[in-house]
């Protein structure tokens, strides 16, 4: 077992996974802290305790009475002030079991050709929405906010601000909700929307565009209720109110 001090590197791969998992999956015993582990060179244990480490300095989950260990390090609380929040920048640790994450980039950066360049865009683009997809399913116990629905491959992690809008916004998980895919659709298309108390909106366009029975369950019922809240990374009153005054087709 290592006693080495810490390096920058695996506190902030340390940091980017924290944001990406369930506050109750942090131990040593869940397969994406094994893994991160064997990356950095730290024993499954040392990653699960810095991971509530970094649980402690979390204002959110303060607010809502959970701290951790407290026995955070200066290096723990310094790298928590500098890229917390700092969505890109945290996306770049995101670690993935494909080729492509273990391309050298220093390699591809040297490479200053058209087609090294695709590459390194695509990688990139391809952690950022695996950082932005892990951290809003993992803020909702990957459980749909409005059904509960837990099939991961019915689970979207759907933009309140769209993409191509704020540039800014695109890997913020307080931008994000996750939702079903019919969920999904109905909330890109503006036919439901949320309150800033994260109530149910239900357009009126929608009641003549699905079976009644269908609308009845999956919309209708539902409309006015507060969606399930997440752990952390609550949707903020401007996000939601873009959506409401910009997309919802009320």
């Amino acid at each position: 077992m290592t006693h080495e001090r810490w390096t920058r590197q695996q506190l902030v791969k340390t940091l980017s996974l924290y944001c990406r998992i369930p506050f109750g999956m942090m131990h040593s015993l869940n397969p994406d802290v094994e893994l991160l582990a064997s990356m950095i060179g730290r024993t499954p244990s040392a990653v699960a305790l810095k991971l509530v480490n970094f649980a402690s300095l979390d204002p959110e989950l303060q607010n809502r009475g959970i701290a951790g260990m407290g026995n955070t390090s200066a290096a723990d609380r310094d790298i928590w002030a500098e890229f917390y929040g700092r969505w890109e920048a945290l996306s770049e640790h995101v670690f993935e079991p494909s080729s492509t994450q273990d391309l050298p980039e220093d390699a591809i950066i040297q490479d200053r050709s058209k087609e090294a360049t695709e590459v390194m865009r695509e990688v990139r683009q391809r952690r950022g929405q695996s950082f932005f997809r892990s951290a809003v399913l993992a803020a909702y116990q990957h459980k749909c906010c409005i059904t509960g629905i837990t099939n991961l491959e019915l689970l979207r992690a759907s933009h309140i601000v769209p993409w191509a809008v704020e540039p800014s916004l695109r890997l913020d998980p307080h931008n994000g909700l996750c939702l079903n895919a019919l969920h999904d659709a109905a909330f890109d298309s503006g036919l439901i929307s949320l309150t800033d108390r994260l109530e149910l909106l239900v357009s009126k366009h929608l009641r003549d565009e699905v079976p009644k029975s269908v609308f009845n369950e999956m919309f209708e019922k539902r409309s006015g209720l507060c969606v399930d809240l997440p752990d952390r990374f609550r949707p903020t009153a401007s996000v939601l109110e873009y959506h409401r005054m910009n997309i919802f087709r009320n």
